[in-house]
């Protein structure tokens, strides 16, 4: 099981929008000597609703060759069309991913029974490992606990990242799925709470910026430390909120630039981080200690 701090990793880009590989490559070493315990490669924070197939493949691709195996690589591969959620997955087995992850379909707004059968048919078809990602404050669409626990009986399901920042669900997942199901956060303001009341690990914005600060945070929380835990987390908490001043990862990209390690890039329709918000995502960068 693949548990600790996950970074959503952002897509260096150049000015015109391109993919920055030279940064891409230092972002993952980056992370590799920080103690980042395993990337997601085009996730939302990788920008994947604005890079097409054969860019989204070549990001994780380029991942998985940075990485070398040091740590799990996961790949995003959710879609709100059944077949190319399949198609992406397949070309994220054949590039050496990990596991992958997976998006409620968004817009299309699909019953709890079309949710399951989504899953179900992208766990028939692709043989690896498939974590289930619940955000509905981007999908409209709120994939249920009773849903989860359906989808967990499924071979090749093996996680949920839960992103509603609902606490309770903690709990009830974990009655419902049993200990073997990996239960993930994603949403970085409530993680610590998350991973001490039983959650296996964060899918973080924040560890993009202060990744060596996530990690001892959420290991000190998913091994019960709730001292250190809190302690770290409170370094953390402008950055909990302050990344997500504008829609992610508007903030976050801004700041990895500001600390040297990518260009100022990013895609349209997301636009770079207004310069009245400048300096309340550097005063929590600076509370992490991260400038």
């Amino acid at each position: 099981m693949i548990q600790g701090s996950i970074v959503a990793l952002v897509t260096p880009m150049f000015d015109n929008g391109d993919v920055d590989k030279d940064s891409l490559k230092k972002l993952v070493e980056f992370h590799i000597q920080q103690g980042t315990d395993a990337i997601v490669a085009m996730g939302t924070t990788g920008e994947s609703a604005t890079l097409n197939e054969h860019e989204h493949m070549d990001v994780v691709a380029s991942v998985i060759d940075y990485v070398a195996g040091q740590i799990p690589v996961i790949a995003g591969t959710g879609a709100n069309s059944t077949s190319e959620a399949i198609s992406l997955t397949k070309a994220a087995k054949e590039v050496g991913a990990d596991a992958c992850l997976l998006v409620t379909p968004y817009y299309n707004k699909p019953t709890q029974e079309g949710l399951y059968l989504h899953y179900k048919a992208v766990a028939e078809a692709v043989d690896i490992p498939q974590i289930l990602y619940n955000v509905p404050g981007r999908t409209a669409c709120d994939m249920l606990p009773e849903t989860i626990a359906r989808l967990a009986k499924i071979e090749r399901i093996v996680g949920v990242k839960e992103a509603t920042g609902e606490l309770s669900r903690v709990a009830i997942l974990r009655d419902l799925c049993g200990d073997d199901f990996a239960i993930y956060t994603g949403d970085d303001a409530t993680s610590c709470e998350f991973c001490l009341l039983g959650g296996n690990g964060t899918i973080t914005v924040s560890g993009n910026v202060a990744p060596r600060l996530v990690h001892e945070m959420i290991s000190a929380a998913i091994n019960g430390d709730q001292e250190t835990a809190t302690r770290i987390d409170a370094n953390l908490t402008g950055l909990h909120t302050q990344l997500f001043i504008q829609s992610n990862p508007i903030p976050v990209k801004w700041a990895v630039a500001e600390m040297g390690l990518m260009k100022k890039g990013i895609r349209l329709p997301l636009t770079w981080l207004t310069d009245d918000c400048f300096d309340k995502v550097r005063s929590a960068m600076q509370q992490a200690q991260v400038l």
